[in-house]
């Protein structure tokens, strides 16, 4: 029984002596070009220009896209203003009532009265740009 203790103890000394560590891991190679591109730089990036922009809310409210604006046409767009100014929320705000601010734009912006905006009307009636919010560093 003594001899079946000792090679109990034997190998039990062996598993608990543990594996040896693992060998280190080497590093994958590193995916940074190795040529140093000096001075050079890229093209910059295209940036809107105000006429693309003047486009852009053109045809936003120009849906048959004959190049004029029809007084229907811009004031198809005031659904949402509507609702800002239904403040109560019962729906009683008449057509007339609701549209008279855009109206009153549209006709300030027709300057040849031929009940059509041309690009160069249109541009007139651009709300002001807002003002950028200062970084409160």
């Amino acid at each position: 029984m003594v001899g079946l203790g000792l090679f109990w103890m034997q190998g039990r000394a062996e598993v608990e002596a543990g594996a040896p560590p693992p060998q280190a891991a080497q590093a994958p190679p590193a995916l940074v070009p190795s040529a140093d591109p000096g001075d050079a730089t890229g093209p910059a990036p295209p940036e809107a220009t105000a006429l693309s922009r003047e486009q852009r809310r053109f045809f936003r409210y120009d849906r048959d896209r004959d190049g004029r604006i029809s007084r229907n046409e811009m004031l198809s767009t005031r659904s949402e203003g509507f609702r800002a100014l239904d403040k109560d929320g019962n729906n009683l705000l008449t057509f007339e009532e609701w549209a008279v601010a855009t109206v009153d734009k549209f006709a300030q912006a027709d300057q040849d009265a031929d009940q059509y905006l041309t690009p160069d009307e249109f541009r007139r009636t651009a709300p002001p740009p807002k003002p950028r919010a200062k970084c409160k560093c």
